[in-house]
This record gives C-alpha cells, structure tokens and sequence, in this order.
C-alpha cells in the first residue's frame, strides 16, 4: 500500500515494511505543520490510516519518519533487481527461487542490525533501520576485477567483508550499521564518504540526507560504482573518482558529516575544513593492515573549535594517495598514530 503524496514530501513502504521496528519519531509521521496547512492532502493520509491496522501503523511511521523527503520507493522485485543490475553495466540473471532465497534472509540480517546497535549503542536508531529494509545490499554484492555479480552473499548469518576487485572491500552490514549511527545522519544534512567501495555506504546515507557525496580514489572501481544509482533512483548520491585526502571543497558550504571508510594514517588537515559547524566526522586512525586501528568522532563545535572522541577498535583497508607522501602536520588536530591501548575489536572491514 503506498500512502499519497503530500505537499511536503512522498514516501513509499517496500515490501517487508512491517519488519520495521515499531517506534515514531519525535513527531507523528513528520507531519509538523498544522494540519489546515496541508488540506486535502494531510486528511487524505489520516483516513488511510484510519484503515490500518495497529501494526501497520508503527510500521510505515517507522519508515516514514526516516524516509527522505521527495523519495519514494519502488518495490523490489526480481525484475527489478536484473533490470537495474543490466542498466548499471552488471547484466546478471537469477531463478526466482535463488531471489526469494536472499530476500527471505534479510528479516534476520535486519533483527541482527537492531540488537547489534542496541547492545553497542543503546537504541537503534529508526532511521538507521528504515534505510537498511530500503537499500537492497544484493545489488552492490559485486566483483568488478571480474565483472561478477555475487547477490547470494548478501545477508549472510556471519557479517563479514567481502570483496570486489582492485583490493576494496565491502564492509561487513554490521560495521556499516553502527558508523552510519555513529554518524548521526538527519535529512538535511549534507555527507563525504571518503572511500566509495561498493556505493552501499552512501546509498544507506542517501536515504535519511538530502544530499550525499562520495570519492573513490580507485579509478576502474570508482568509474563503475558510479553508474549505479541511477538505475535505482538514487539521485541525491554524486561521485568522483579522485584522492579523498583533499576532500570535496567544490561542495558550497561543507558538511555535516564526513565518513572515512578507510584507515587513515591521521586525520586529513582538509577534511576539518570542510566541516561545517556543528558537524562531526568519524575515521579510522591507524596504521595500514595492522592491529590497533581506532574509529575517531571528531566534532566541529559553533566557534569552530574541533572536538575529539574515541570510539571503538577497527581494521580496515589503507587510505592511499597524499596520506602516504604527506607526513602529519603538526598542529592537525588528529592523531598521527594508534594510541597504545584500544578498546577490544567488535566490528571490522577487512580487506580480501
């Protein structure tokens, strides 16, 4: 059932909508505005609602209050899922048996994410899961060094990384939940994703943010990775291949978060720039492929003044490019090495 337009926004519920958690947002499905303000329309969605049940409603206010204003969902269907996959320049072909199969385990990968991000963080935060039920992982299940789909990974009872050519990985969905959350992400916002991979970071984002960014500095993975969202209508996701060190700073304005998605040897001087205030960035500090790599919140406070938290252990692929030629600068409010001691590992992305 697809709730009507209204003049704000639209939403759409994919199918498998009522395994959403069963929480609203601070206000009932983002309808902030009196009512009289949105006429028709407003009480156009109040009696559809007044034929749903209970559990319906929790349901779709889950999905509402965390859907992107102006993006509606189609449903998700085997012809869906091969027709963008030939429109992406990734023909691939599957029974229905072998869709239903990966669509069957993804209510499990979902309850996963919730109690991941409830013992880690206390709360799974409704968006966070909203954008998760959207995004169809199997679609950037993917190894482009051998132009070969892999969507019977997705979903997988042991979160782990996965890989996709040129030595990038895709990050295991656990790891991606809980920094996606980490980050804090609001529609609105404006994000960075340093470090494109399989796309599946910024498409997540691309659901709750009004606009997300991404850089690849591998060029045949990032040429690749860039065609894929439009066949899926993820129009607000832009990408680039270049050196994620420099950031975007064409980006009028900065933003409101920048995510690192490969460990840095310190935190890029550029990048606290293009911080707008009030932002935060969150990065792996480490070295390359060894233990005792550290995720970093860094917060721009309204004066401009950086903030620096650390989170949790975590091993990811090198940030390559500038970072290996330029050493740390001195006064750069980041750490130039690990700290000795880290906390225990909990979530990782490791490469192939």
């Amino acid at each position: 059932m697809r709730p009507p337009r209204t003049s704000r926004f639209r939403v759409g519920l994919q199918h498998g909508a009522a395994a959403l958690p069963a929480r609203l947002c601070g206000t009932a499905l983002y309808v902030i505005a009196p009512p009289e303000k949105f006429g028709q329309e407003l009480r156009s969605v109040a009696a559809l609602i007044t034929q749903m049940t209970r559990r319906g409603v929790l349901a779709s206010a889950a999905a509402l209050c965390a859907a992107r204003p102006g993006w509606a969902a189609a449903p998700w269907t085997l012809e869906a899922y091969e027709t963008a996959m030939r429109a992406s320049g990734r023909p691939v072909s599957l029974t229905d048996a072998q869709f239903d199969a990966i669509q069957k385990r993804k209510p499990a990968a979902m309850k996963r994410i919730e109690g991941y991000l409830k013992d880690r963080l206390q709360t799974a935060d409704p968006a966070v899961m909203a954008a998760f039920e959207a995004v169809p992982r199997e679609y950037f299940h993917y190894i482009y060094s051998e132009h070969r789909a892999t969507p019977g990974d997705a979903y997988e009872t042991d979160p782990k990384p996965w890989g996709l050519g040129y030595g990038s990985a895709l990050s295991d969905y656990l790891g991606q939940a809980y920094m996606t959350q980490v980050c804090q992400p609001k529609p609105g916002d404006t994000t960075l994703e340093i470090g494109t991979g399989s796309g599946f970071q910024s498409a997540l984002l691309s659901r709750i943010v009004a606009q997300a960014y991404s850089i690849e500095i591998i060029e045949p993975l990032g040429k690749a990775v860039s065609r894929i969202f439009t066949p899926i209508g993820y129009d607000n996701v832009h990408t680039r291949v270049g050196d994620g060190y420099y950031g975007w700073p064409e980006v009028e304005g900065g933003f409101d978060i920048i995510i690192v998605t490969c460990a840095a040897q310190y935190a890029p001087p550029d990048l606290f720039k293009q911080i707008k205030p009030g932002g935060r960035m969150v990065i792996p500090i480490g070295q390359p492929f060894k233990r005792g790599q550290v995720l970093y919140v860094y917060t721009k406070d309204a004066e401009g003044k950086i903030h620096s938290r650390r989170d949790m252990g975590v091993f990811f692929i090198p940030m390559t490019g500038a970072i290996e030629k330029n050493p740390a600068p001195r006064a750069a409010p980041a750490a130039a090495a690990p700290p000795a001691v880290v906390p225990a590992a909990a979530t990782e992305a490791k490469p192939e």
